[in-house]
Parts: structure tokens; sequence; C-alpha cells
């Protein structure tokens, strides 16, 4: 018997919808697994949608300021308090969301260690240049689950840090899970239509000012263009960097690379064993979900 639900895709796919529908009708809550829904004031760049939620309890959504970190390790610790929480109520979690690390971490079990911040070491990063830094990471840590450590210079120190700590906290023990995962695709021109048709949408609905408003309250633009996608491009064309035009068109594009690498990831889940039923977007996801549920249950 199953204990945990999965609904995954990539962006604009209709994740949060069904799983809203599907909640409501087996007692279930959500567990967001979205890199970015854990920032308060987030809400039409990431895709909150809080309203199809209904009433339908959700967690890890708005727990952090913008700005503030979260790690991988720090998502599964939640994502195992959360879980217990809502086995220990006898209703039943849903894990919903795109950020394919974050659900690969917890599907797979990664065992990860969390070490706090150390001020000398850092000192003496410092001085290396980006490419040393990441032969050094490598060298500590071939094996990365987290390839964009060897993205950015901040989040390959840090990953250094981890690495070299001798203090670390112990990695945490998830609960044993029974899951039953399902994903959602769309023909890859039809995607591509519905990310461009829903960009139009959140640029009409606020988006450029939700950007502003993260500005004028103190989020740094270098912070929410670490962010990427929306954040990156239109703190851009806040700043003169790029028109209007200009903008749209470099974060269409964007989007229509990120949900590729989306699938990408969901293929490497694969291999790697996850089990995943795919459901075609234009059929009856809800209906879907609830015949393969009434297999496993008979």
């Amino acid at each position: 018997m199953f204990n945990l639900l999965v609904i995954l895709g990539p962006t604009a796919t209709g994740k949060t919808r069904l799983a809203a529908s599907i909640a409501a009708e087996l007692n279930g809550e959500i567990i967001s697994a979205d890199s970015r829904q854990v920032f308060k004031g987030m809400d039409i760049g990431t895709g909150k949608d809080l309203s199809e939620y209904g009433g339908v309890p959700y967690h890890l959504i708005d727990i952090l300021e913008a700005g503030e970190e979260f790690s991988l390790f720090e998502f599964q610790k939640r994502f195992a308090a959360a879980f217990n929480d809502i086995t220990g109520r006898k209703r039943l979690p849903l894990l919903v969301g795109g950020t394919g690390l974050y659900l690969d971490a917890v599907l797979r079990g990664y065992k990860l260690h969390d070490a706090p911040s150390n001020a000398e070491l850092r000192g003496e990063l410092e001085a290396l240049s980006h490419e040393e830094l990441r032969n050094y990471l490598i060298e500590l840590d071939s094996d990365q689950h987290n390839s964009t450590n060897l993205l950015g210079r901040e989040r390959i120190i840090r990953a250094i840090e981890i690495a070299c700590c001798t203090n670390k906290e112990e990695a945490i023990e998830l609960p044993e899970l029974k899951p039953v995962v399902f994903g959602i695709k769309f023909p890859r021109e039809l995607l591509r239509q519905r990310i461009t048709t829903r960009l139009r949408e959140r640029l009409k609905s606020g988006m450029i000012e939700e950007v502003k408003n993260l500005l004028d309250s103190g989020v740094s633009s270098e912070c929410l263009d670490s962010y990427g996608l929306e954040y990156r491009y239109v703190t851009r064309y806040l700043s003169g960097e790029l028109n209007k035009n200009d903008m749209f068109q470099k974060l269409n594009s964007a989007i229509h690379d990120f949900a590729k690498r989306q699938e990408t990831w969901f293929r490497r889940m694969e291999r790697n064993g996850v089990d995943i039923i795919w459901l075609d977007g234009n059929s009856d996801l809800h209906a879907g979900v609830m015949t393969e549920i009434a297999k496993r249950e008979n």
C-alpha cells in the first residue's frame, strides 16, 4: 500500500491544479517540491497559484524571506517533518513540483550532511579563481548530487565548506516511503505554447510589479538574478539592461530551455529506478490518477 503520491512534470503542465483536486478527494495535504516557492513575496513568478488549493493544506510554501538560504539538506529535513506530521494525522501526503533535484533527493534517499559556516575557510577560498574552486570541490567530492554546486561561485564555496567540515550534522533519517509517482507530459510544441501563453498571463497579472516590490523591500538584484528565469530577466528589464520586448523574448526562450532540462532530469530519475506513471496532459488527469490508485487498493 502506498503512503505518498508524487505529481511531477515540467513547468506549465498543471501540476498544482491536479494535486489540489486529488488531495481534496483523498484527504490529502500537499508538500511543495519547488525550490523557489519557499520564499515569501515570490508568488506570480514561481506559479504558486494558491487560489487553486481551495481548502487543501500545503507545506513548504512561504516559509522563508526572499534572500534567505535554503539548501537541499534543509528541504529533506522539512520534507521529513511534514511527511511525519501529515501521516501522523492519518492524512495522505502529496509531493508536488518540478524541481527534479528535490524530488530525487527524497525518492532515492540522498545521504546529505549540513555544516556551519566557516569564516576562516571562506577567507582562504576567496583568493581562488572560479575554475580553481570548481576543481577543488571535485577533488573533495567527485560525486556531486547537486550539479548546480558547480555553477555559481557562492554555491561552490558553500559545497566546499560542507565537504571540509568535520562536525557535520547527521544525514536526515527519511521516513520509509512507498510512493506512487505520476508525471504529466505534453507534446513538445504544445508545451511551448502553454509556456508562452502563461508567461503573457503572468506579465499581465503583475509579475513586473512583484519583482519591483522585492527590489524595493531590499532584496538585491544579485539575489534575484540567482533565482533565474522570471526574476533574472525582469530584474534586468527594470535596471534598463533589457527593453520589454527583449526581456519577454529572452525569458520565454529561457523557460522553454528550462522545461527541456526538467524533462531530461525526469528521464534520468527513471533510469535510476524511479517508476513514473506518465499521464497525457490532454486527458482527464484526475480520472487517470484515481484509476491507477484504485488498482493499488484492490
